[in-house]
């Protein structure tokens, strides 16, 4: 699909403002359509008076790691927000508070907490994304979540109003905020405490190990795919469905961790989501559980007419 003239007057704009963009390098499936537009902000002035001029006239899809989304093949409608290094900062401020861009790493956010002796976050040490992401979703790994850590967050909203938001607004659940779809995170304040940074390091590696040992982590996959339903695991329920190993095109249910799919021969997005569909059905159809999908799914189908 061509994106056709520029949506708005790109004079005095310092970032980069792409039409018909492929997005299949920027997510980890490495599969999934173009966007109708990309632009990435030069900082957060660039990113307001964009959205500003932008008026809400199109959808809107903030754009991190992509570690956890399926890009369908058909491509993304609107704009994709993707920030890179300008929103990547990290400050530690007094009270064991970090002030973290939306485009840092979470490895990097437990790194600087470790070496500034700030305790309770090194579990975005297993969190495979950015901050941006992680607040969005309520991001978790090992027995924590961001709910727990999260003091609040400067958003951009749709017409380019930076917004500052308390945790308690994102009214968060397993997963899940009530952030508006097209708003655009662009930093947070996670609340922290004094620690040992030895004692901080050794549970960081233990969580890498941990990941490392049970993940497939060098692979083309997309995190966890199915929520974990009340007291379950969703890999448990998984495997015993018999979907160890199964494949649908080029995709398949990792046989190292049943709760990824990965892309193993130029897999379509069509592959990976249908995939994830039939693990689904199969695993109502053993134990009468409905998975809920935790990877996102954006964008349209492929047009095969």
């Amino acid at each position: 699909m061509s994106a056709g003239a520029a949506p708005i007057d790109t004079q005095g704009l310092r970032g980069k403002l792409t039409p018909d963009a492929p997005l299949a390098k920027l997510v980890w499936f490495k599969a999934g359509g173009a966007a109708d537009w990309l632009f990435e902000p030069a900082d957060r002035a660039d990113l307001e008076l964009f959205l500003q001029r932008l008026g809400g006239r199109l959808p809107l899809m903030p754009l991190g790691l992509g570690s956890n989304l399926i890009v369908r093949d058909g491509g993304v409608a609107g704009v994709v927000i993707k920030l890179g290094k300008p929103f990547a900062g990290i400050d530690v401020e007094d009270g064991h508070v970090l002030s973290c861009g939306a485009g840092a790493h979470g490895i990097l956010v437990a790194s600087t907490a470790r070496d500034a002796g700030i305790a309770g976050v090194e579990f975005m040490r297993g969190i495979p994304g950015t901050v941006g992401g992680f607040v969005r979703m309520n991001g978790g790994a090992y027995g924590r979540e961001v709910a727990d850590v999260l003091i609040d967050c400067d958003v951009v909203m749709p017409d380019g109003a930076l917004v500052t938001l308390a945790a308690a607004d994102l009214r968060y659940s397993y997963r899940h905020s009530q952030l508006p779809e097209d708003a655009v995170v662009v930093g947070a304040r996670f609340q922290g405490q004094p620690g040992d940074p030895a004692e901080i390091g050794a549970k960081m590696d233990a969580i890498g190990d941990a990941r490392e040992n049970s993940q497939p982590l060098r692979t083309r996959t997309g995190g966890s795919t199915f929520k974990n339903p009340p007291d379950q695991k969703a890999w448990e329920l998984v495997d015993a469905a018999g979907c160890r190993g199964l494949r649908l095109g080029g995709a398949q249910v990792s046989e190292k961790h049943t709760n990824f799919l990965i892309n193993v021969d130029d897999a379509t997005s069509a592959d990976i989501e249908a995939l994830g569909e039939e693990v689904k059905r199969r695993v109502h159809a053993h134990s009468g559980v409905e998975l809920e999908w935790e990877i996102q799914r954006v964008g349209r189908q492929q047009d095969r007419s």
